[in-house]
């Protein structure tokens, strides 16, 4: 298979024949071979797993996107990406960049809607007048 790993800036990896891959959806883990059937799956934040011959098994931490399986080329497409680390390492890496960084957008998007509700309050009473 060939892997392509796409960030929102930049291709985080390409890789040539690759011999599995497993990455996590909001239903649990699945994996990939070179003859499974087409498919679309999202992910959540977790570990990626490939596996290559000349490089054996690889752990990445990625952050929440989509996976396309289309013929032989898979696409993952997420937010963030992190490698080159030991396993526990990219579990917390996880746990402090990715988890934490929803948090900060749930909290964004609560002030943004917060926001808005008083400018239409506003705006209206304003209108009425």
């Amino acid at each position: 298979m060939q892997l392509k790993i796409l960030l929102p800036f930049k291709v985080f990896a390409e890789k040539h024949d690759v011999l599995r891959i497993v990455a996590e959806s909001p239903g649990g883990s699945f994996g990939l071979l070179p003859n499974r059937l087409d498919c679309v799956s999202s992910l959540v934040p977790g570990i990626l797993v490939y596996e290559t011959a000349d490089e054996g098994e690889v752990c990445l931490a990625v952050d929440e996107g989509v996976l396309v399986k289309t013929g032989k080329e898979v696409l993952v497409s997420v937010r963030n990406a992190i490698g080159g680390m030991a396993l526990e390492e990219l579990h917390e890496a996880i746990e402090q960049e990715f988890l934490k960084l929803n948090e900060q957008e749930k909290n964004v998007r609560s002030v943004l809607a917060k926001l808005e509700s008083s400018f239409i309050r506003h705006f209206t009473v304003w209108h009425h007048e």
